[in-house]
């Protein structure tokens, strides 16, 4: 028995923004817009404006989503909602909006504050989120979870709950068509991280494994292509529909060892999450392999790094070799390279395997993940 969850609505392609004014009206009379500073300047804010405006929705614009979201910031943003009597939320940007609109969102209607909520289910129904992507990676317009970190603890807090699916997902590759290359890149391995990471959970099914297998072979393909040629429309279009399938597949199989490993990192070192994906996935896929050795030959094979006539270790070491190519073919640096000092980092070992482990991502690999190896594995990957 498996269960599979998606978002009430996906509106895809270009001019989805137009398609989906009819379900933006009925959620409410006035939506809190959530984004960031650099989106709420964009064309993309004011086409989302121009469509308010012709189906007669007010907003509000809370534009105070800096970086990886905090739980200052949501506090931050409950207070607009409010002072402002909005009915539903819109997130439009990267990852960190969309993440930012449905944490507002759950504190809206559940109580008390939100750290409570932490690896917790989130219990109440929340107000509508119309999640609108402007880079392909995060897949957060078709989750339920949201990111957001505590301030007070600095680790990075895991909510979860069907009740954090948008209702609306709006994918326009046209929106992504200016994202910088830095962007782009660490926003594609996040993707292909999700995906390989779903086809090789405990908690893979049969339909997350068709739509994790898409999503990869779109991915190795077109990645490379986008992170040299950001005008590449077909390659922009391909990995914003390769992020909501790896969106979709981490909704229902979950993430494993990369994202246990990669939360904490993002939390006290500020490495953008798609690179600190990046910086650990060969190495965790290693790690995994002895468990995933058949599942990693599948996706050798459908990606055609190797052949039908080799044999599934060959197979699955041609695919972690893939893996590796293509983080170096978009630049992705060391720990080391990217300028963490060494002891400072070996500090925090402990306390990074110590969250990893509490996250409950890592008991999702195949292969048994104890707090030793997770210290290990950072070791490993400085």
């Amino acid at each position: 028995m498996a269960q599979f969850t998606v978002p009430t609505h996906i509106i895809t392609g270009k001019g989805a923004l137009d398609e989906a004014k009819a379900y933006i009206k009925s959620y409410g009379k006035k939506a809190l817009i959530v984004t960031g500073k650099h989106v709420v300047k964009s064309t993309m804010m004011q086409a989302l404006i121009e469509k308010l405006e012709d189906i007669e929705i007010e907003y509000n614009i809370f534009d105070g989503i800096t970086g990886e979201p905090t739980d200052c910031m949501i506090e931050e943003g409950i207070k607009v909602y409010h002072d402002n009597n909005c009915e539903f939320l819109i997130g439009i940007g990267g990852g960190s909006p969309l993440d930012a609109a449905k944490a507002i969102g759950a504190m809206i209607t559940n109580p008390g504050v939100i750290a409570d909520y932490n690896g917790k289910e989130i219990p109440n129904r929340i107000p509508p989120v119309v999640a609108i992507p402007t880079t392909a990676g995060t897949g957060s317009e078709a989750t339920k979870f949201t990111i957001i970190t505590d301030s007070k603890k600095d680790i990075k807090m895991l909510l979860k709950g069907d009740y954090l699916i948008p209702e609306l997902a709006i994918v326009d590759y046209e929106f992504g068509m200016t994202a910088p290359r830095s962007v782009t890149v660490a926003t594609g391995l996040d993707a292909l991280t999700h995906a390989v990471e779903a086809y090789t959970s405990k908690k893979a099914t049969v339909m997350s494994d068709t739509l994790a297998v898409s999503a990869i072979k779109r991915i190795v393909k077109y990645l490379p292509l986008v992170s040299q040629d950001g005008s590449n429309r077909e390659a922009r279009e391909e990995m914003a529909i390769a992020a909501l399938e790896a969106g979709i597949c981490i909704n229902n199989s979950s993430v494993t060892l990369v994202h246990g490993l990669s939360r904490p990192i993002g939390a006290l070192f500020h490495v953008p999450h798609g690179m600190s994906n990046a910086m650990l996935l060969t190495r965790c896929m290693a790690f995994a392999a002895p468990e995933v050795t058949d599942r990693l030959a599948i996706l050798a094979r459908e990606t055609k790094v190797a052949t039908l006539e080799e044999s599934d270790t060959i197979a699955a070491d041609k695919f972690i070799v893939k893996l590796e190519e293509i983080c170096k073919i978009c630049e992705i640096p060391t720990l080391s390279e990217y300028g963490i000092n060494q002891d400072t980092f070996d500090r925090a070992i402990e306390k990074m395997a110590t969250d990893a482990v509490a996250s409950g991502s890592p008991s999702n690999t195949r292969r048994v993940v104890t707090k030793e190896d997770c210290m290990k594995l950072y070791k490993e990957v400085y």
